[in-house]
């Protein structure tokens, strides 16, 4: 068997959490995994499966793989300072892609990258670098439309100002007219009670020497009557002599 010493970190990685391996097992495709990853990959699958060759597994328990646990705890011994190191790295993520990154010349890499680019690694610098360029590419004609938007509605602002204005204006207009009417209504309202009182006034003394008058005729008539009355209930004698005089009356 091989010492710890000439297997690389990948040879020793489980292939589901691609971390050295913890209490490893191994199933009978050959495909060894941390006993962990195994469980939980058949729990969210709710299948028993190998997650590498997805070949059937049968039983619910795999004997440890011993040998394999020893060459990573002997792996893990021998290379606990650089262990601590790349695990600072691997525990970053992509800011594009969400992906954990790995190192490659003392670099952080993304492994998107890896696949798309060949292998033809990206500094993460440069790559941060890169985003920024696009992002301020895409950026431009949102700022564009910005600077539209905000010239529409100054000219809006504007328009509602003075269309504000304009109804204020109208507005003291009518009500100037309407104090104007108002006055004159005012006017022609006192000027016709003005006419129609004198009127009144007019008829009013018309009646009042009216009834004057037919008091007097009254008067008159009655001082008349009375004094026929008076004569018709004199002597029979002095009837004839006062008669010429009450007729005359």
């Amino acid at each position: 068997m091989a010492s710890g010493s000439s297997f690389q970190e990948e040879d020793l990685s489980c292939p589901v959490c691609r971390d050295i391996f913890k209490d490893p097992v191994l199933v009978p495709c050959g495909h060894s995994l941390c006993e962990t990853c195994l469980r939980e990959t058949w729990k969210q699958r709710e299948s028993r499966e190998c997650p590498v060759c997805k070949r059937k597994c049968s039983k619910d328990w795999y004997p440890p793989n011993l040998a394999l646990e020893s060459l990573c705890e002997a792996f893990s011994q021998s290379h606990i300072g650089s262990q601590k190191s790349t695990s600072k790295i691997s525990s970053a993520l992509c800011s594009l892609h969400g992906e954990t990154l790995e190192q490659e010349d003392k670099q952080p890499v993304c492994l998107v990258w890896q696949d798309t680019r060949q292998r033809n690694h990206k500094p993460l610098a440069e790559a941060v670098q890169d985003h920024k360029e696009e992002l301020q590419t895409a950026l431009k004609p949102f700022q564009e439309k910005l600077e539209v938007c905000n010239k529409v509605k100054l000219s809006c602002d504007q328009t509602a100002w003075h269309i504000k204005s304009q109804a204020q204006d109208t507005e003291r207009q009518i009500k100037e007219e309407f104090q104007k009417l108002h006055r004159f209504l005012q006017e022609e309202e006192e000027a016709s009670i003005a006419t129609l009182r004198e009127e009144e006034e007019q008829k009013s003394q018309t009646m009042k020497e009216k009834i004057e008058e037919m008091n007097r005729q009254v008067s008159s008539l009655s001082d008349t009557i009375r004094a026929i009355e008076e004569e018709m209930r004199a002597e029979d004698i002095s009837l004839p002599l006062n008669y010429k005089a009450t007729v005359k009356m």
